[in-house]
């Protein structure tokens, strides 16, 4: 067992309680990575830890490159003992236990959990063994529980995806929802001149192939492709080219099956 460090944590500690398979603790980490929790502790797991060459290779390998956090993976022989230096501690179970302390959904959760370690706390999340989760005397020693809502009928997650989707919220509240990159901005919006050329290149071509027929429809018919346009939002050079293949077509004309393009 290695000796707990008092200082403080910027995320959450995640403590996997008798873990049973290599591959689910490397999934573990892998997840954790995914979101920025660094810290993993374990539990009593079944097949011990560091594990023999065979079963650390499945869990590094599943860890898909997270294996930093493997690497510096702490274990300890009971709940009480893991938790001692943690300020507050989530229990994660799919069952009401009857145990009278608050059920957060993993959103709240990780909303109060980042709030507390904003203020210096340690908070850390127990994960039962993958077959039966944690016991009730576990669960007790946690200050509230995390439920998922999931479809009742199937309620059951594997470890990886429990962690996951708590590690999910917790970035979300520490980090906000802005998505990591954003369509490129290649071209600027189209302008006025730009569009009324092209409608009326669009409508010019139209009207020689006589497609605004009958004529008392040809204002309708007008308005609504161009209000087709103007629902794309399109940029300079959306129009620049769309006007250049139309323009290809128009000259050209479509090849008849079975001859090359000209």
């Amino acid at each position: 067992m290695e000796s707990l460090d008092p200082a403080p944590a910027k995320a959450p500690v995640i403590i996997l309680v008798r873990p049973q398979l290599a591959e689910n603790i490397g999934m573990c980490a892998r997840a954790m990575a995914n979101f920025g929790l660094t810290e993993m502790r374990l539990v009593a797991p079944r097949d011990g830890w560091p594990q023999k060459t065979r079963m650390k290779k499945g869990a590094f390998s599943a860890a898909a490159g997270a294996t930093g956090i493997l690497e510096t993976a702490t274990l300890f022989p009971d709940v009480e003992t893991a938790i001692a230096d943690l300020h507050h501690v989530h229990a994660t179970t799919a069952r009401e236990r009857g145990q009278a302390k608050p059920v957060e959904a993993p959103s709240a959760a990780m909303a109060a959990a980042a709030a507390r370690i904003g203020a210096g706390q340690r908070v850390g999340i127990l994960f039962g063994p993958e077959r039966t989760g944690l016991s009730n005397d576990e669960v007790a020693f946690a200050s509230a529980v995390i439920t998922f809502p999931v479809n009742p009928e199937f309620a059951s997650l594997n470890l990886a995806q429990a962690v996951l989707l708590t590690g999910y919220e917790w970035f979300r509240h520490a980090h906000g929802e802005a998505p990591p990159f954003a369509m490129p901005a290649e071209s600027p919006p189209v302008t006025r001149e730009t569009l009324n050329s092209f409608f009326a290149f669009l409508e010019g071509h139209l009207d020689r192939a006589r497609f605004f027929w009958p004529e008392d429809k040809r204002p309708v018919m007008i308005r609504n492709l161009r209000n087709i346009v103007h629902r794309m939002d399109p940029s300079e050079q959306d129009i620049r080219t769309l006007r250049g293949a139309l323009d290809f077509i128009a000259r050209r004309g479509a090849p008849s099956d079975g001859d090359p393009p000209a």
